[in-house]
């Protein structure tokens, strides 16, 4: 899935809780072992989906049928601002397909940029549990609610790790395995860059991340959205104004390599396996 990918979402992209020990846990213990389990079980999934992908920016408003293979994702626009992309919108994302396919150095590209963002992503998971004091809400219907707040102690050792740690919010699990239902946070003050002078990120700016249960044991961020602004140097907009939904997962077989997948975009399988997945 897209990943919020390039700043705050990134901390946030990664969640898989397995069961905690029957013992009694503080609010921050559970977070602790919810991370470290978080990151291991990321770790060994291997797992592939094919899915629906609807995604708005400022400049954006696409919808994309994805298919995940060893090799690349692969993706198909079918809307566009809603509506249905022109033939030659079609046939230039055909191409640009095939030459995800055919160069190897673009998938490369790619999956080193993967695994930059889920090595940021990890490291930044590491900071929950210190980066603020977590108290727990409520506890019932199979479900934890926790809250979250800046720690006053905590020194945030990057320029995320700074805005991270400028959040308040809640998280809430499931109380029998420890899965992640849903993850909110606000930015609670101004966070500046260079005491100002290169930039800084309103107060008041959101995230929300919501998780389901897509198959017995498996859980994927369904929905993410991030609205999150300020002003760089020379008053450039940055920050995150982002909504993403995906829908209609369908597993992948182990035997759909990228050439299968790139077949299944082509000859409409794909779009028909997701519409009949409704």
């Amino acid at each position: 899935m897209r990943t919020l990918h390039d700043f705050l979402p990134a901390a946030l992209l990664i969640f898989a809780v397995t069961p905690l020990c029957a013992a009694a846990q503080s609010p921050q213990e559970i977070v602790s072992t919810v991370v470290s389990n978080e990151i291991k079980i990321e770790a060994a999934d291997h797992s592939r989906w094919m899915y629906r992908d609807a995604y708005k920016s400022p400049d954006k408003d696409v919808v994309k049928l994805i298919i995940q293979t060893p090799g690349a994702n692969l993706s198909e626009i079918v809307e566009d601002h809603g509506q249905p992309p022109s033939a030659q919108e079609h046939q230039a994302d055909l191409a640009h397909m095939q030459q995800i396919i055919s160069d190897p150095s673009l998938r490369e590209r790619a999956r080193k940029a993967e695994a930059h963002d889920g090595q940021q992503a990890d490291d930044l998971m590491r900071l929950l549990p210190k980066a603020f004091i977590w108290r727990e809400v409520s506890r019932g219907d199979d479900r934890i609610t926790l809250a979250y707040h800046p720690d006053p102690n905590f020194s945030p050792p990057s320029m995320s790790a700074r805005v991270l740690s400028s959040m308040s919010g809640t998280l809430v699990v499931t109380e029998q395995s420890h899965r992640l239902i849903k993850l909110t946070g606000r930015l609670m003050q101004p966070v500046n860059f260079g005491w100002g002078l290169l930039g800084h990120l309103d107060a008041g700016g959101t995230f929300v991340i919501v998780r389901n249960e897509i198959a017995p044991g498996e859980w994927q961020i369904t929905e993410t959205h991030v609205h999150i602004s300020g002003h760089a140097l020379f008053f450039k907009t940055i920050g995150d104004q982002e909504d993403e939904i995906t829908s209609d997962y369908r597993p992948v077989p182990d035997s759909v390599d990228m050439k299968q997948a790139a077949e299944m975009i082509r000859d409409g399988q794909l779009a028909r396996e997701l519409h009949g997945s409704n």
